[in-house]
């Protein structure tokens, strides 16, 4: 259970069985081209320990308009009681895009997260990748990597 602080009279964020919550515009927004912005949910949850949530993009407001987060995932701690915001990106390079109030802008998913535990050590165990970065699991079809 995740008690949620909700601003007005906006609908609570998920129905039963669903794997995320929506996450509605509290305020108006406009999204010049290539513009971003940060928009208000209205919405403070209270995550239980152990916990953390994701905020994640809409893929149908991606695939129509173009819209992403810029932090994708942002991420919540089970720690934080303020509202919820959420970093919008206009990826159109030519047409405007408007948040209006009640709008699905993002989704948010619960998960559970094993005890972790920093420790500072001389050295680290090795493994295949070692410290291979980006694009180093996997070359492509012309030896590039992917």
């Amino acid at each position: 259970m995740i008690e949620v602080l909700v601003d007005g009279a906006a609908p609570l964020p998920a129905l039963p069985g669903d794997a995320g919550a929506d996450l509605l515009a509290a305020e108006a927004v406009s999204l010049p081209p290539l513009g971003r912005a940060t928009v208000g949910t209205g919405l403070a949850i209270a995550l239980p320990a152990g916990t953390a949530a994701l905020v994640l993009p809409r893929s149908g407001l991606a695939a129509r308009h173009g819209i992403t987060i810029v932090n994708a995932p942002g991420l919540v701690d089970a720690g934080y009681r303020g509202e919820i915001r959420v970093t919008l990106l206009n990826t159109d390079a030519t047409a405007p895009y408007d948040v209006a109030v009640g709008d699905r802008i993002a989704q948010l998913v619960v998960l559970p997260l094993p005890a972790v535990r920093f420790v500072p050590v001389a050295s680290l165990p090795g493994s295949h990748r070692a410290s291979g970065g980006f694009g180093s699991t996997g070359t492509g079809a012309r030896g590039e990597q992917s």
